[in-house]
């Protein structure tokens, strides 16, 4: 994460967003429908009509010092030539843009500009950690943004935006919770950041269900190139404590930087447990680290989707080894991936739903408001976004799945911990927001 402004958020604000951003998004299409020529698009009639192509955009950051998700626009653009080598969504021929929003908030509302601009019926599988840049303009011309990457709190709040997993506020809860028991001092290096800032709570609140202290927050830049200081004091908080002290990084893909640098720190310390989120650390990351000899060996890590060796993943590496064969952008094991994958499932749902009639951001929004229930196989719980989700009470009013996964690395290998999901939306209703 990257891009820090010079005021800090917090969550008491999503106490009263969801009824604002409801009561905007509605002010602007009654206003957009009364002045087509001065919005530019009527909303609700964006690409989609017709016998033409069925148009939608997916964007990520690419090439930055941050964060950065190729995997996603490149699958998600491997998916449309799979869909069209298969005959289509409902016999049309499905046209994916993408863009790249440079981990940059004015390159985020400019993807999203350009979404409203070339008419698309949705913004399918994308991360930014802007929302507060992009979502204005999609929630102006009435497009839907679905499975963005939960990388915002906005993605939860914003009346526009169908999530399909729980973001950092799951993992992190989840993560705690497993922690709680066999911690001493828990440690949490995140990233020194308007979105970082909204971490620590959601790791508190596991921790607290299990009976633990709260975390110790750790800042941290998240595009330096190496971590020497924040790992010492990492180390140092963890001392001091007949427990092994744990140490989480969440910097995104800075982790594995953070992880040179503490494992060098680590030898002049005592031994330390490391647990992380799936977003931060994956397969690649875990052999890049050293595997079964490297930091990660016996920690957990949880996830919002089952392993990636799991058979359930079995469609989407169809369409990767069909469409994708050689393409190192796309891993099936990049949650990022499979995220796209899974908003893509969503969507096609969506156009299987309209039974032949017109593909257009007002239908695919009315259809999911009217409570389409979407299955995707078992890798999620069946989603539903016509409800308040469950988690609404601290302002996470879209979250519509709380399911992570708990895997571990044994012998340098990912593997499930337990089988199947734990639902966290009872721990994260106890998180302290105010």
């Amino acid at each position: 994460m990257t891009g820090r402004r010079r005021f800090r958020s917090t969550f008491l604000p999503l106490r009263t967003r969801p009824g604002r951003a409801t009561a905007l998004a509605a002010g602007a299409l009654v206003v957009c429908a009364s002045l087509a020529t001065g919005c530019g698009v009527i909303p609700g009639t964006t690409g989609g009509a017709g016998d033409g192509p069925i148009t939608v955009m997916t964007w990520a950051p690419q090439d930055t010092n941050a964060t950065n998700k190729p995997g996603m626009p490149a699958f998600a653009q491997a998916y449309a030539r799979y869909v069209d080598a298969h005959g289509g969504l409902g016999g049309r021929k499905l046209k994916v843009l993408t863009c790249n929003d440079h981990n940059d908030s004015v390159a985020a509302a400019k993807c999203a500009r350009t979404a409203v601009k070339e008419n698309v019926v949705a913004v399918v599988g994308s991360y930014s950690q802007y929302g507060e840049s992009y979502l204005p303009d999609l929630e102006g011309a009435g497009i839907p943004f679905i499975g963005g990457y939960g990388a915002t709190t906005s993605e939860f709040t914003s009346p526009l935006s169908y999530p399909v997993n729980g973001g950092q506020p799951t993992l992190l809860a989840g993560l705690g919770k497993e922690l709680a028991a066999s911690c001493g001092p828990v440690a949490l290096v995140r990233p020194d950041t308007i979105a970082g800032d909204e971490l620590p709570p959601m790791l508190d609140s596991g921790l607290k269900a299990g009976g633990h202290q709260p975390s110790i927050d750790q800042r941290a830049a998240d595009d330096t190139t190496e971590y020497a200081g924040p790992a010492e004091k990492a180390l140092a908080a963890t001392a001091g404590s007949a427990k092994k002290g744990c140490a989480i990084p969440a910097l995104g893909d800075r982790t594995s930087t953070f992880m040179d640098s503490f494992r060098r720190e680590r030898e002049e310390h005592p031994a330390v447990r490391t647990a992380a989120t799936l977003d931060s650390v994956d397969q690649t990351v875990i052999n890049e680290s050293g595997g079964a000899s490297g930091p990660y060996e016996g920690s957990y890590v949880t996830g919002w989707y089952p392993v990636s060796s799991d058979p359930r993943w079995a469609p989407m590496k169809k369409v990767i080894s069909e469409q994708a064969f050689g393409d190192n952008r796309i891993d099936a094991a990049d949650v990022g991936v499979q995220t796209t994958w899974i908003a893509y499932t969503v969507f096609k749902k969506v156009v299987d739903s309209l039974g032949g009639g017109d593909v257009t951001a007002d239908a695919v929004r009315r259809a999911l408001d009217d409570g389409l229930k979407v299955t995707t196989g078992g890798l999620t719980p069946p989603l539903k976004w016509s409800d308040q989700g469950p988690v609404a009470t601290i302002g996470f009013s879209r979250i519509v799945n709380t399911d992570v996964t708990l895997q571990v690395v044994r012998q340098g290998q990912l593997v499930a911990a337990k089988r199947g999901f734990l639902d966290v939306a009872t721990t994260l209703q106890g998180a302290d927001v105010d």
